[in-house]
Order: C-alpha cells, then structure tokens, then sequence
C-alpha cells in the first residue's frame, strides 16, 4: 500500500475538510502513504488536473473550515454522466473509464465522503473491483447504519438558532411564523431543529398531515393567549392522500428538487385560518459554516476508521456510529436501504407528550383547566 485517494461527493456538508485532513495526516504521519485529492467528487477521475497530491501544510488549518477543499459534484455519477456527442447531450455510463482512470493513477484504494448517492455509487465501483471505503456525510441523517451522518449537528444548531431569532420577531407582530428546512424524504433535521428551537407545530415527510389539525392547533392557541405560533415544515413534508411538492422536476441525472411546502402551509393558514403569517425558508444556510465541535469529531473519527480499514484490506466498506463506538458495515448493506424517521421513536412521542402538533391529530390542550 503506497498510495490512496479521497473524494467528497453529493451536496457539502460541514466537516468534509475535516475528514480530508484525518485522511491525509493519518495517510501520511502513521503509514507513510501518498495522499491525493481529487477534486469534484468523482468527476476529477475524469478531468484534466482533477487529481493532486496532498501535503500536511495543505490540511493544516481546515478542521474548522466548512465547504470541502476538494469541491464536489451532487450530479457526479459515472454511472449516469451528461457528455456531449456528436453536438449532443446524452447520458453515459463512463464508469469503466473512471475505473482505468484509478488504476492507471496507481492508486491503492479510493476513500469516498458521501450521502447515500455518492456512497451507492462507491458500491457499484466496490462491484467493479475498485479498492474503497466509504465515510458518511449529510446533513438529512438519512444514510442508513449509522446513529449520525456529520454535518447533521451543524444543521440542527443552524435551524434552532433561525427558530429562536423567528420567535421574537412574531411575538412582537402577533404572527405564525413558518420555516421550511432541508431534509428531503427524511425529517430528522425538521425534528430535531423544531424541537431545539421551540416550534409549536413540525411537518415531516413520515408524518402526512392535515390541513384542519393545523388550522384548529394554531386558533386554539390564539384562544389561550398565545401571540404567536411558529411552524416548522421539513421539504418533504405532504398532506395526507397529497404529494410533496417539487421545485424542480429530476431527470437520470439529478433527484427532483423538494421545495414550496412552506409556502403553501403558509397561504392556507392566513387565508383559510385568518392568521398573519410569514414564510422563511432557511435553504442552504444549513449547509454552510464552520462545523461543530460534534461534527468536527464525528469526521475525524469516521475518517480514522476508513484509514483504518484500507491499511487493514477491508474494502467495500462503510465506517459507522454505533452506540458512541465507530465500527463499518458493507457498503452494499449502506446502498440497499434508506434511513427514515421512526414515526413512534423517543423524540416524536416527547414532542406529543409536550404539546407539539405533527399534523396527523390535535396535541393536548395548550390551556388546559386549573383545577
């Protein structure tokens, strides 16, 4: 083992330069390899300088910074790549070419940060006979196996803090105040920011809601005192018997794009309910800035792992949290599933215990008779 490869893929998440920089020191400092980047994700295999060698000054001061050093692509799949032909876009299946690519580079194994797209792709290359080991990245927490993807705290930390500053602001005017958060098919950043930040009301995707149970929830509020009420609504968020609603239709290269949910909740409860609101919609705040302190171990240690298991020859692997212990699962386990909200977990059954509404069904009474 001479020389070994990192990649970052997908959309950025804070704590990607984190782990470049555990690859790399731990690379070079434990087992004398060369490291090298490859910038883009997996397109650098395939385009003129897309790969350079790394050095300890070039890690020495990005632990905090957020966005990666290495950029990434979220339409980076060689397995489905737009090239133009003949004066035409077609899409391709280049993967063979990014295969040789590796190999003609001489590279020993590739280290692959990623959400579930990136790391899926990573399983077919494994299937393909490329030598690598995956690290888990998304601020959604959608990735399968794992307890927590980094970047997810950050994203969390980033939704309360929106939620805190909302709730001054639609006290003083009276106001609902809804905020529409990153997440796609999975709520996790939708719960876990509403309940950090105080939200009276939270829409997530695994929860169809509906439209009178919102209404009802926020006039019994009005009916208690209460000045203000703050929503928050995951992008995937839906009505009950309803769809989630699409910005940007997908195609075989791009997923659809989520968003607009915020809007419509929104226009229904100040023209159907008669409540003042307003609409946020936090969109890539939650992807940029310095990572947190959790983040930022999360990374490290994951990246640990994954030098760990390539030094060991244990590719087509993924490095993990579990329990507060790292460990790795196959990669073909990670890509075969999709992590999702547990409708009956700890979280959403304090939140109902505490008078959150998901929608579904009124909360207990936020003004319940003195005895």
């Amino acid at each position: 083992m001479t020389r070994i490869a990192v990649l970052t893929g997908g959309g950025d998440a804070p704590g990607l330069n984190a782990v470049i920089r555990a690859v790399t020191r731990a690379g070079i400092l434990t087992h004398g390899w060369e490291v090298w980047g490859v910038r883009d994700g997996y397109d650098g295999f395939l385009k003129p300088g897309g790969v350079f060698r790394l050095h300890l000054e070039d890690v020495e001061h990005i632990l905090g910074q957020g966005g990666t050093i290495l950029g990434t692509a979220n339409r980076g799949n060689p397995f489905a790549r737009k090239v133009v032909r003949n004066g035409k876009e077609v899409i391709e299946d280049v993967s063979d070419e990014v295969v040789a690519r590796i190999r003609a580079l001489g590279f020993d194994a590739v280290i692959v940060a990623g959400g579930d797209g990136t790391l899926g792709v990573a399983r077919d290359l494994a299937h393909k006979g490329v030598p690598i080991v995956g690290v888990p990245k998304t601020i959604d927490n959608d990735v399968w196996g794992t307890d927590a993807t980094f970047g997810f705290d950050t994203a969390v930390s980033c939704a309360a803090h929106a939620l805190d500053r909302l709730h001054t602001t639609a006290e003083a005017h009276h106001r609902v105040m809804v905020v529409e958060l990153m997440g796609r098919e999975a709520g996790f950043l939708t719960l876990y920011g509403g309940l950090s930040g105080g939200a009276d009301i939270i829409l997530i995707p695994e929860i169809p809601f509906r439209y009178e149970v919102l209404c009802e929830t926020i006039q019994a509020r009005v009916r208690c005192g209460h000045k203000s009420s703050i929503v928050a609504v995951a992008e995937g968020a839906k009505p009950e018997g309803g769809h989630e609603i699409i910005a940007r239709p997908g195609d075989a290269i791009a997923v659809p794009r989520l968003g607009g949910i915020g809007q419509v909740v929104g226009k229904y409860l100040e023209e159907e309910c008669g409540a003042e609101t307003r609409v946020t919609v936090l969109g890539h705040l939650q992807r940029g800035g310095s990572p947190s302190a959790f983040d930022r171990w999360l990374a490290t240690t994951l990246a640990g792992e994954a030098v760990r298991l390539v030094a060991a020859g244990a590719f087509g692997r993924v490095a993990v949290l579990r329990n507060m212990q790292v460990t790795s699962i196959p990669l073909d386990e990670v890509a075969a599933h999709v992590r999702r909200v547990d409708p009956e977990c700890d979280a959403i059954r304090t939140a109902r215990e505490t008078g959150i509404c998901f929608g579904d069904r009124l909360p207990p009474a936020p003004c319940p008779q003195k005895a």
